[in-house]
Formats: C-alpha cells, sequence, structure tokens
C-alpha cells in the first residue's frame, strides 16, 4: 500500500530540532532519528540514550551505546505524541576482562532447571582489594552449563548509579551491553546467546556524566 504524505508531514520530515549537540529528526511521520556529537567522557564508559513524552520525565532507557555512536533511530512511535530525548555519558572504568568459552565445557557439565537462584544477582560480602572507589577487580567466570556463566567479582565502587556486563564476541572490534545490574551486585548469572559462548567478558561500575540538552520532536499523524 502506497502511503501518502501531506504537506504538513513533508514539513516535519525536513525540520530538525537540537539542544546542546542533540539533533531529533523526524524522518517519516512516526520515526525519529537522533544525531550528536559524542562526548569525550563517553571515551572509556560509553553512553547511554533515553527518552520521555512529558519535559520532566519520567526517562527511559532506550539503548546503551559505545563511546564513539553519535546516531540512533527510534522507530514506528505513536503518532501525533511529543517525544524528548536526550544523551548522557557513563563514567568509570571496567574489570579485565575474562575469557569465557562455553562451546568447550565438559560434556558432563549440566544445569539443573529447577533450581537457578545462582544466577540471581546479589551482593556477596567479601573483602575489597581494588583501590576505593576504584574500577571492579577479580573477576571470575565460572561455567555451569554450555551455555550458562556466573560471575563474580569485587564491587569496588561508591556510589554509582549502577553496574554493566559488557561482552565482545570472539571476532567483534567493540564491546556491548549484555546485562545491567543495580549498584552492590558482584555475583550474577547469565543465560549467552550463540554468539556469547566464545567471548570476552567485564563489568563496569557507573555513574551518569553531564547530560546533552534536551532534543524534542513531535511525531506525525
Amino acid at each position: 500500500m502506497r502511503t501518502t504524505v501531506t504537506a504538513a508531514a513533508l514539513a516535519l520530515l525536513l525540520a530538525g530540532c537540537s539542544g546542546g549537540g542533540l539533533s531529533a529528526e523526524l524522518v517519516t511521520p512516526v520515526d525519529i532519528e537522533l544525531t550528536w556529537t559524542a562526548d569525550p567522557a563517553a571515551v572509556d564508559g560509553g553512553q547511554v540514550v533515553e527518552f520521555a513524552t512529558e519535559a520532566q520525565g519520567p526517562w527511559t532507557i532506550l539503548e546503551f551505546l559505545p563511546a564513539d555512536r553519535e546516531t540512533y533511530r527510534h522507530p514506528d512511535l505513536m503518532p501525533d505524541t511529543t517525544f524528548h530525548y536526550r544523551v548522557r555519558p557513563l563514567v568509570g572504568a571496567a574489570s579485565d576482562p575474562v575469557q569465557v568459552h562455553l562451546d568447550a565445557a565438559r560434556p558432563d557439565v549440566r544445569l539443573d532447571d529447577s533450581d537457578l537462584s545462582w544466577a540471581e544477582p546479589r551482593t556477596v560480602t567479601g573483602p575489597r582489594p581494588g583501590p576505593a572507589g576504584g574500577p571492579p577487580t577479580s573477576l571470575t567466570a565460572t561455567v555451569k552449563s554450555r551455555s550458562a556463566v556466573l560471575f563474580t567479582w569485587a564491587d569496588n565502587a561508591a556510589g554509582e548509579a549502577g553496574q554493566l556486563i559488557e561482552v565482545r564476541p570472539a571476532g567483534s572490534p567493540g564491546w556491548t551491553v549484555a546485562m545491567t545490574l543495580d549498584p552492590d551486585v558482584n555475583s550474577v548469572g547469565l543465560m549467552t546467546s550463540a554468539t556469547e559462548r566464545q567471548a570476552s567478558f567485564r563489568v563496569r561500575a557507573f555513574t551518569y556524566g553531564t547530560s546533552s540538552a534536551v532534543a524534542r520532536r513531535t511525531t506525525g499523524h
């Protein structure tokens, strides 16, 4: 079915809305394209793009992004609705990575599906071998099955906004976020995807850097 674009909708398609380097462009009546210049503060920790339908929030995370990303498309939106956007850098160093090779796990390693309590995010008390306020240390990966792994680490951070389990599959040039966690967690299980069974993993405690100005755009009919 062919879609007819009205003159008013075409004007919206051609108009951008910018805020402090972040712009929101209506590329179809219900698709918004964001562009910005990456914050130098995001070089180590990455960045997060968020949206809200009210000027003061609440804000919802759309995606955690690598530090060098400068575009994001928010598709299939509600018509006649104003969307507000902001981008925030993530500040905080990551642990040293660990290598996981689940396809090479012993054949006798089996996961008991009746008890997955080991995989729940939790805080295990113990010494903090790293410097106070420093990155996570002592990250270990324990194979639980051919697709499941238990991560434990020493949480040396204080006042973090949250923590990320990051993954870089074998042959991949960059890191992506596999899981988000609350502050103070230092043990969690992960059920890996097929591409993550031979991969490097690391954990990062983060705080939010200074937000971009807010960009807003109203969708068409």
